[in-house]
Parts: C-alpha cells; structure tokens; sequence
C-alpha cells in the first residue's frame, strides 16, 4: 500500500479556506507520496486523511481512506422467476431454472431472496428492499428467468400479471431493467446481473400492430420481435445476457435451459475467476445449442479479481491488485494470456498487476508498461491511470511527468474516480507542472465523491462542514457522510465514532436526521453523537448490533 503522509486535516482545511480567501501567503505543508514499493504503485488514490481536528500535530501522518472493511464478506442474491404468466405464454422453465440457481448460490454462501411469480406490485417492494441491502454487501448478485421485451430501446422484465392492449403501457405495467441495475449498483466490490430472457416477443400478434407514443406524441420503435437491446451498465458491473442483445434464448426441452444449465455447472467451481467463468458458460451453451445461441457480457469488471467459490472467493483484496491477479492457477494464466491476444483489455489489466510483483517469476515492469500500453489505447480507464502511475514513477519506462499528467487527464475525462481524486491534489498542491489552483481541486474532489469515491466523501463532506465549499449545507455534508459511511471503509466509521467533534454541531445534528430518514436511528436530533447514535452509525455500516 502506497504511504502518504500529510499535515492535518485541520491545517489542510485551513489551508483550502485562506487560499480561496486570497491568503496566498500563508504556507501550507505540501502532501506527498512516498511509494514503498513497486507493488505498493498499484494502490490507487491520494487523499486527505481523516485525521482529527484541532490543534495540528507537526507531521502527523494519516492512512488513506481507500481500505475496504476486512470485517464484511457480505454476498447477497435475488433470484426471480416468471414462469407461470396470466395473460401471454407461460415459460416451462424459468421457474425451475430460478429455483435452482438459488439452491446453487445458497450452497456457494450467497443470502439468496427467492421472488418466484410475482405480480408487478410485490416484485417493485422485492427489488426496492435488495437494492437497500445491496449497499452494504460486498457482492450484489441477481438473476431473472422470465420474458424480457424491447420497447423504444428500453428494456422490460415481465411480471405474471402483465395484461397490455397497447406497447404504451408496458412502461406502467413492467419492471424496467434499468431498475434492476440500480438495484445493485451501490454494492460495494462486485455487481452481478444474469438475465435468461432474451425470448420470443410474446405480445407477437396481439398488440404488436399497434402503434407506441412517446410522452411527445411522437411514434416510437414497436416491441422487438426477439430479444433485448444491449445495456448500458457502469464500470463494475456485468450484465450478462443469455443470448446476444436482439437473438433468442431457448426455453430447453429437458429440465432447464441450456444457458442456466451451464450456470448451475459453472456458478460453484472453485477458484475460478469470475471473466474466465462467464465464458466456460458461454462455451458451454454454444456448445449445447449447436451455436444457435451465445451467452453475451456487457459492462466491465474492475481491475480486481473474483472468485465466487473455493478458497479464494472470501480472500481478494480489493486493494492488492498485484497479489490478487498472482492467486490464479496456471491454467487460467494461460487463458488470461490468450484472452490479452485478442484484445481482452481486463485480460490485459491483470497480466500487467501480475508483471508487477517483485516477488513473483512473472516480475517484469516493463511487460507490465506493455499490456497497460495495449489496454489504455483501447480505451480501457484503469489501465490508462495505471499508465499514468508508471510514467509519473518512471517504473518500467523513462519518467515523464507531462506524460502521466496527460494519462491522468486522459482516464479522468472517462470518469475514473481515483484519477479525478488524484488531478484534485495536482492542483492543491501545485505540482505535475500545474499551477496551485485550490478551486480546481474542489471541483475535482467533488466529481470524484459524486462518483462514490470513498476517500473523496469524507473529505468533501468535511470541506462543506468547514464553509469552503459555497452554497452547501450541513445536511449536504452529512449526506456525503453517511455515503462514505455505507461505502464500507473503516477508517470512516472510526473517525465519526471517536472523533465526531471533528464536524460541527449542525452537520453532527444532519448526519442523526440523515440516519433517521433511513430508519437507522430513532433518537434525539442533538449532534450528540453517544450510544444510541454510534450504535445506529454501526448498523448503517453493515455491522450487526
């Protein structure tokens, strides 16, 4: 892990409030990073640490918020099944395909929430209560048998009590996928989506004719023939599909269908990564359908591996790429290598950690510069932060700091979170030849916050607390609070437990509001923060009482 060493928050605060004031002649202490080793360079993200307030401690120094709690190993599951429809063709199997996935995560050590044939109402509570579990799960896993139709590009999972006369009201009387997404979204390592839906328009014949509005009275696409459209999920997430976006899945003619067969095979495996999986299932059903059908992946995994089953499964560190890529087995090093061959920009990601330990045989920076080359040029946003590090280091390449400066840019333009909280300090500090721009910084932090970035969070909601941020109160403080709270990161729920004074009596009275709206606490709003507070901070943690 990288070390950093800071001045308090206390003086670094300060620092933020004179200099945005125009007390440009006051000194600050500059904030660097002291790289331990070439392992320790893959530890993403610089920071303000969480130090306490007050009188600043002279070199002080602070661990960053970038730690996940080791305590929680939490992997939640919902399983739906839609089988027995009301009003359009029932589905043989979804029901027993959707039992037995769940049967199969039960065993893997998923709590798994079973929805099977519900009517629209039940399953809208069923989705919105996992989507509140999911954010303090480490692994967010849902599954959905059923039929899935496309409707103006959007997509729609079908209850058994759907009834339509026109496309128009499937909006009012489907869940939309979208929704699905969200559910999991706030998971705090992996967010999982399978979907055996991709089926036959079963509306074909009976409202297909008619003709879709929009809120503009406008006509609009009909309901596909076959199939959904391709999703759009954000960076740790993947959505997979049963059969490509348009093409059909089949139903299967024997107990289950080919696609969840092949998952039920592959789900508990051990120790096998969780990209190398995916694919033995796709195989697997190309190989059983005679190519008439292909399991298809949208949206990207991180750069960290999982392992849903075996030894590995509760051991990633999500913090240590480097020696969480060296726990593959031979075998899937060489069909991770492959994968690279073909431009499997992940692929890529985690030969190029493994390239990077000094302890292994694998060890060779500059293979490791090579493969975060190949992927940043495809547009991969990790690997092109992970170039940026190399450059700025010179590790396994010629240092070259206007270069890496670029890279950071580069990956902070795709929305890289731990990019955008690194250009915050480059401009804090004045430093990548960038001039000292603590407005820009601001800016910055808050980007990355707004995009869940832990560390950023806290520091955000501490700049609000102390009055440089204009236009932010205390309750938008205690909301950037309790984020970082449910992100997972113990170092947050330490400091709000023994330090709360550290953030004024206003923004301590808004986190109690805060905890109380989601039905955390129930005590009095006095910024007091005593027993019954630190117990309910606990449990919106994720810890039990």
């Amino acid at each position: 892990m990288r070390s950093v060493r800071y001045s308090s928050i206390f003086a670094v605060m300060l620092s933020f409030a004179l200099a945005l004031a125009g007390a440009s002649s006051v000194a600050s202490e500059k904030i660097g990073a002291t790289p331990a080793s070439i392992a320790a360079e893959t530890d993403a993200g610089r920071g303000l640490a969480p130090a306490a307030r007050g009188l600043p401690k002279a070199g002080a120094t602070a661990r960053r918020l970038t730690t996940p709690s080791s305590q929680h190993s939490d992997r939640i599951a919902l399983v739906i099944g839609m089988g027995a429809y009301e009003a359009i063709t029932p589905l043989k199997n979804a029901d027993n395909d959707a039992t037995a996935i769940a049967e199969t995560l039960r065993k893997m050590g998923f709590d798994t929430q079973v929805a099977i044939d519900k009517p629209l109402s039940e399953l809208l509570g069923i989705v919105n209560d996992f989507s509140f579990r999911s954010e303090t799960a480490d692994i967010a896993f849902v599954y959905y048998a059923g039929h899935g139709v496309e409707v103006g590009g959007e997509n729609y999972l079908l209850p058994v009590d759907i009834k339509i006369e026109n496309p128009s009201e499937i909006s009012a009387k489907a869940l939309v996928l979208k929704e699905l997404l969200l559910a999991v979204d706030r998971a705090r390592q992996l967010r999982i989506v399978v979907l055996d839906s991709c089926r036959n328009n079963p509306f074909a014949g009976a409202v297909e004719s008619a003709s879709v509005k929009s809120s503009e009275n406008t006509p609009v696409e009909r309901i596909r023939s076959a199939g959904l459209a391709a999703p759009s999920p954000d960076r740790g997430m993947i959505v997979v599909y049963a059969a490509k976006d348009g093409e059909v899945a089949l139903d299967g003619t024997g107990e289950h269908s080919p696609f969840a067969t092949a998952l039920i095979k592959s789900l508990p495996e051990p120790d096998v990564e969780i990209g190398l999986m995916f694919r033995q299932v796709r195989d697997q059903v190309m190989a059983e359908t005679g190519n008439r059908q292909q399991p298809h992946f949208y949206g990207s995994l991180s750069g960290v591996p999982f392992f849903l089953a075996g030894g590995q499964a509760s051991a990633t560190d999500v913090t240590d790429k480097v020696s969480a890529w060296q726990a593959l087995s031979q075998d899937q090093g060489v069909q991770l290598a492959a994968l690279a061959d073909q431009g499997d920009t992940r692929a890529m990601l985690g030969l190029g950690y493994m390239a990077l330990s000094p302890e292994s045989e694998r060890y060779s920076p500059e293979k490791a510069f090579t493969l975060f080359s190949d992927a940043a040029k495809a547009g991969d946003a990790e690997a092109t932060f992970e170039l940026a590090k190399l450059y700025e280091r010179g590790i396994g390449v010629q240092q070259d700091l206007a270069e890496a400066l670029r890279l950071y840019r580069t990956s902070a333009d795709m929305g890289f979170a731990d990019a955008i909280n690194d250009l915050g300090f480059f401009h804090y500090q004045g430093i990548q030849g960038l001039p000292r721009d603590p407005q820009k910084a601001i800016q910055l932090f808050q980007r990355a916050a707004d995009l869940r970035h832990p560390q950023a969070m806290f520091n955000v909601a501490a700049l609000i607390d102390d009055g440089v941020i204009p236009g932010k109160s205390p309750e938008d403080s205690a909301r950037y609070l309790y984020l970082a709270l449910r992100s997972g990161v113990d170092d947050v729920l330490k400091q709000l437990t023994e330090n709360p004074t550290m953030f004024s009596l206003e923004t301590r009275r808004a986190l109690q509001q805060e905890l109380t709206r989601n039905k955390f606490y129930d005590g009095s709003i006095d910024g007091m923060i005593g027993p019954g507070t630190q117990r309910s901070m606990r449990i919106a943690f994720g810890q039990s009482e």
